[in-house]
């Protein structure tokens, strides 16, 4: 058995040693702990010589194997069966730990090419490709920024497969439209979240873009939203929601229909409701519907029932009922991924990331899958009852009974609520319940008296209602009584939300603080910009009456506007009603 033993050894000669592999085999041999407690030269436990030797100097750690084994059958009982047998174990030992650790390189390996495969899915674009003019807002105490993130649907019936769920085959070649647009905005403490939907017909004014692919550059216009899109791509429509809203946007995510249903089959069932047998199907006089046929009560649906349920309208009643539909979803599914183990359900979870990589476009500064991971890390801290779903308030256009406009005091209020970072629900700690706006720069010293500041003054208050005629010129004219005798309305219009005073370089900021202190405007409003030769004060739809600039309730939380309809992502016995031509 001896024998045996000592063959067994020397037919390993040929095989790379632990250490050749990364493994530290001299932490077994002379000084220092050995794997079973023992200290070097300390006796051996079954009485051996104490002195590397016997069954105490079984490391066969180095180049002398065949040195100390010879040594071990002189000396006492270290050429004993029993010793050899002894040194098994940790041979053994040393040999699993040398494969584990060529396991863990080829895992490594694969790893890190499955890594580069992921990658290579992801497509990206430039972030902003309109100019808006407005920068990331300023950290808190903390050193923490609100995130926000829009999401686009786009209809691209560019390749078969979208022709194929989207159906339309005459439009194929047409470029894509944005019809599904939300921006979710998560607080700078990431404690809570909120989502805003736009329905695809609200007029806007979208700012002059240029398309980074071919090039071409469209003008500035005033048309409905979902055209963005067809206007330089998603950099255009994330420029047209900081114009609108005066929030700024940090990254844009497209998916078209078949990116839905890929995602929808990986994320798995998602339980929705409906009050009603519904059937979203062409009527006479009505062509379309996405073909989303359910029976009254909750189903779980996924893949392209998924997509069905997302695009439905006509069933629905309006692209509001569609908006409503879809935050339902967006609830559902975030619950249900929260309360699953998908973080140790390998299979799912490459499944997902293969799918989200695939699916989405994205804008280029997350474009790697550490960034979008990062990202969904982030996401995933808000709890569901912190999480609430709306839809910008609106009204009918007056110019177009099948579009609309924003319903002016209650989506500026939203608006407000998102730049000072309040949280839309009311579940928060009560030191959350009103956050102060931000205090702004320090008011930097006027370069010179009010008297040699030039401002020019600009009408801002139209885009979404008719402006307010002669308003630049009123503005003016206050300035002037206020010292400010170089101030003159400009004819140029430049319809904007919120109100603002621009400056181009850093020797005219304290005369644009001066100009906002005397009006009352917040220091906030005051901003560096490239767009302006000279300190610039755009009167915006905020503003279309009085001297001074009117002052507002501080936002507080959960003070979100009835008309936005609200829906809170803990909620769920959510339902949606259908429109009763749609029921079967």
């Amino acid at each position: 058995m001896g024998q045996s033993s000592v063959r067994r050894e020397g037919a390993r000669q040929g095989v790379p040693h632990a250490r050749e592999l990364g493994w530290d085999d001299s932490l077994y041999d002379g000084e220092g702990p050995r794997p079973d407690g023992a200290s070097a030269g300390s006796a051996p436990a079954d009485g051996g010589n104490g002195d590397g030797t016997g069954d105490g100097g079984g490391g066969d750690g180095g180049g002398d194997n065949k040195g100390r084994r010879k040594k071990g059958r002189k000396g006492g009982r270290g050429g004993t069966g029993r010793g050899r047998a002894k040194r098994g174990p940790w041979r053994i030992l040393r040999w699993v730990a040398a494969g584990l650790s060529l396991l863990l390189l080829a895992t490594a390996g694969a790893g890190y090419l499955y890594y580069r495969h992921l990658n290579s899915n992801i497509r990206s674009g430039e972030r902003s490709n309109g100019a808006s003019g407005l920068d990331k807002p300023a950290a808190n105490s903390a050193g923490q920024t609100p995130l926000n993130i829009l999401l686009i649907g786009s209809d691209s019936r560019a390749d078969p497969e979208n022709v194929k769920l989207g159906g339309s085959k005459d439009t194929a070649g047409n470029p894509p439209l944005g019809d599904v647009q939300m921006l979710v905005h998560v607080s700078a403490d990431r404690k809570n979240a909120s989502v805003v939907s736009i329905p695809r017909d609200t007029r806007v004014d979208i700012p002059e873009c240029k398309d980074t692919v071919s090039g071409e550059t469209f003008p500035a216009t005033n048309a409905i939203i979902n055209e963005t899109l067809a206007r330089g791509g998603p950099g255009c429509t994330l420029s047209t929601w900081e114009k609108l809203t005066g929030v700024y946007i940090d990254h844009w995510m497209t998916i078209d229909f078949a990116g839905v249903v890929k995602m929808a089959d990986a994320i798995g069932g998602v339980d929705v409701c409906v009050n009603d047998n519904v059937w979203d199907r062409p009527l006479p006089g009505v062509p379309g519907g996405s073909g989303l046929k359910l029976t009254k009560g909750t189903h779980q649906i996924q893949g392209k029932q998924a997509l069905q349920w997302l695009r439905t309208r006509h069933a629905f009643e309006s692209d509001l009922g569609r908006a409503k539909a879809q935050h339902m979803y967006m609830n559902s599914m975030i619950r249900g991924l929260k309360s699953q183990s998908l973080f140790t359900d390998t299979p799912r979870l490459t499944g997902l990331a293969e799918a989200a990589t695939d699916s989405l476009e994205v804008s280029e500064e997350i474009s790697t899958v550490k960034k979008l991971f990062d990202l969904a890390m982030q996401l995933k801290s808000v709890p569901t009852n912190r999480l609430t779903m709306t839809t910008m308030p609106t009204v009918q256009d007056p110019q177009d009974v099948n579009h609309l406009i924003a319903a002016e005091t209650d989506s500026r209020k939203m608006w407000a609520m998102l730049r000072d970072d309040v949280a839309f629900d009311s579940n928060g700690d009560k030191a959350e319940s009103g956050k102060k706006k931000p205090a702004g720069s320090a008011t930097k010293d006027p370069s010179s008296e009010p008297g040699d500041t030039g401002v020019i003054v600009r009408n801002g208050t139209g885009g979404a209602q008719s402006p307010v005629p002669r308003r630049a010129a009123e503005i003016a004219s206050t300035l002037n009584g206020k010292g400010f005798t170089l101030a003159k309305a400009d004819s140029q219009q430049s319809p904007q939300e919120t109100s603002t005073v621009s400056y181009p370089s850093a020797d005219l900021e304290g005369g644009a603080q001066a100009v906002a202190k005397a009006l009352g405007i917040p220091l906030t409003s005051v901003k560096k910009s490239t767009d302006v030769s000279g300190v610039t004060l755009v009167v915006g739809a905020d503003w279309r009456s009085g001297s001074s600039f009117p002052k507002e309730a501080e936002p507080e939380a959960g003070g979100v506007p009835d008309t936005a309809d609200a829906l809170n992502g803990a909620k769920k016995d959510a339902c949606m009603d259908v429109y009763a031509p749609y029921r079967f």
